[in-house]
């Protein structure tokens, strides 16, 4: 089966923008290759960090936590003053949601990329959660 390898973010000020999620997300520190700025996310593959001088497609990059990696991510949003919502259209401001019986939140990085937390992945409570993901449901 094919696996990520890499994907390319654009941005403003590479270094800036990988430094930032790696220290949001807890990743270790990004290492520059060439006009990159590489951040492993995962065993296998990379966020390269690419800045641009064009307008910047906003793009929404998710990632499964544990409980205690969400509170200490929740905690560096809250440290920083970073606006955060419980869900992707930002109606819902200042509150995470509780989603499959799960937690998750989504926060802006400084280039308008949104980044979201959660804990369960979509679905994964099934129609038997308390808090049954409205994506099962068909809304």
């Amino acid at each position: 089966m094919p696996v990520l390898n890499h994907h390319i973010v654009s941005t403003r000020d590479a270094d800036e923008a990988a430094k930032f999620f790696a220290e949001m997300l807890g990743f270790e520190p990004p290492a520059r290759l060439g006009h990159f700025v590489l951040l492993q996310v995962s065993g296998d593959t990379t966020f390269d960090f690419m800045t641009v001088d064009r307008e910047i497609e906003k793009q929404h990059y998710a990632f499964l936590v544990t409980e205690n990696e969400f509170d200490e991510i929740f905690a560096r949003v809250r440290e920083r003053s970073l606006e955060h919502w419980a869900d992707p259209q930002h109606r819902i401001p200042g509150e995470i949601n509780d989603l499959d019986d799960g937690r998750g939140l989504y926060f802006d990085d400084p280039n308008g990329h949104q980044l979201e937390i959660l804990t369960r992945s979509y679905g994964s409570g099934g129609l038997t959660a308390k808090h049954v993901n409205p994506l099962l449901l068909g809304r």
